[in-house]
């Protein structure tokens, strides 16, 4: 079970931690309500015990609260973050247009870079997204790329550039990082780090029936990205777009 860490105004009588099961979209979570303080080392105390009691439970990664400053407190218990690494990059090809959108370059004729270690199913996804939204892609890979190039130009009719230079990854409208390359500036237009949690994800909107089951105050990323994984959410139910603008039937 995944763990979902909120906070909750002080009540009289109210007790400090408590647990509850609670569904969020059918999906069963383990919820720590912890009463909010002004002191800092009380709310530490508190999310240290929120974390013992969860662990305790079996949980070992949980849904935190948005802009969580006690992140220690629960390593000290062995819980940790949801992770948001396979919802990047699910989202990537849409993020590439999406960024180049906000940058003002022409997406079907921009240049996009994708460097991996390994050609993943991740990897191939994405490449064969892009492949078929913009004119030229780059892929820089150690090794495997050479049958990806054949099945994409028999399936599809599209090219793919193979082993592009630093320059040329450089040079690129978009450039996208499985995995860290710390010989590249990153100064491209649009530059997604899909190995890297810190970087802000774009806005991501959902169906409004599916929008007004989430609760409020949780890591968005977090909360979509385990739902996603549970199979309460499918990949085309997540849209990069303003929450008002799924409604309103935009996005």
């Amino acid at each position: 079970m995944v763990g979902l860490l909120t906070w909750a105004e002080p009540q009289k009588g109210q007790k400090s931690v408590r647990l509850e099961e609670r569904h969020i979209l059918r999906m069963r979570f383990l919820q720590a309500e912890i009463v909010k303080s002004p002191h800092p080392a009380v709310l530490r105390r508190r999310v240290l015990a929120a974390g013992k009691k969860l662990r305790k439970r079996g949980v070992t990664q949980a849904v935190l609260p948005e802009g969580f400053l006690f992140r220690e407190q629960l390593e000290k218990c062995g819980l940790r973050p949801a992770g948001t690494l396979a919802l990047r990059r699910s989202i990537a090809a849409d993020w590439v247009r999406a960024g180049l959108e906000a940058a003002g370059k022409p997406a079907a004729g921009a240049r996009v870079a994708v460097s991996a270690a390994a050609l993943t199913g991740e990897a191939v996804r994405t490449v064969t997204e892009l492949c078929l939204r913009h004119r030229y892609v780059l892929l820089d890979l150690p090794y495997g790329g050479e049958e990806l190039c054949r099945q994409l130009r028999r399936e599809y009719g599209v090219s793919l550039l193979l082993g592009p230079s630093r320059d040329q990854l450089e040079g690129a409208e978009a450039l996208v990082l499985f995995d860290s390359r710390t010989d590249l500036s990153l100064k491209n237009p649009v530059a997604l780090r899909l190995y890297d949690e810190r970087q802000a994800l774009p806005p991501l909107a959902l169906p409004p029936e599916a929008e007004e089951a989430l609760p409020e105050g949780a890591d968005r990323g977090q909360l979509l990205a385990v739902l996603r994984e549970a199979g309460a959410l499918k990949r085309e139910q997540i849209v990069l777009g303003s929450r008002k603008s799924c409604t309103d039937g935009e996005a």
